[in-house]
């Protein structure tokens, strides 16, 4: 088998070649079977299912970031809630005038005010 390429020309008269067309032909030196042929495409179809295999793989793994972060965002939520609750309970008037502080604190002897 030799690997160089065979060039044929034609004249217009031989072909119906119109203007600003290509008159020389690339005649390939290697000649394929119909098995070669329908393994090829066959590897063809397996390369284009594992491309979308992969991609389709990588879309599910974001799928599973963005729930693990869904959770994460309802803990914290929840937990923010609960401080919320907590916060309010300590800052309330009886829980502050109740506390050992407010029991220490003795009331001044005189009150002046500015005039």
């Amino acid at each position: 088998m030799s690997t160089y390429q065979r060039t044929q020309y034609a004249t217009r008269r031989q072909q119906s070649w119109g203007r600003n067309q290509n008159t020389a032909r690339f005649v390939s030196p290697v000649k394929l079977g119909p098995v070669t042929h329908t393994i090829i495409v066959a590897l063809m179809i397996l390369v284009l299912g594992l491309i979308y295999l992969t991609q389709a793989i990588g879309a599910r793994s974001y799928d599973y970031d963005a729930s693990r972060l869904d959770e994460r965002i309802s803990e914290l939520s929840t937990k923010k809630a609960d401080l919320e609750v907590e916060n309010a309970r300590l800052t309330s008037l009886e829980t502050i005038s109740n506390s050992d502080v407010a029991q220490a604190m003795t009331a001044p002897a005189e009150t002046e005010y500015a005039q």
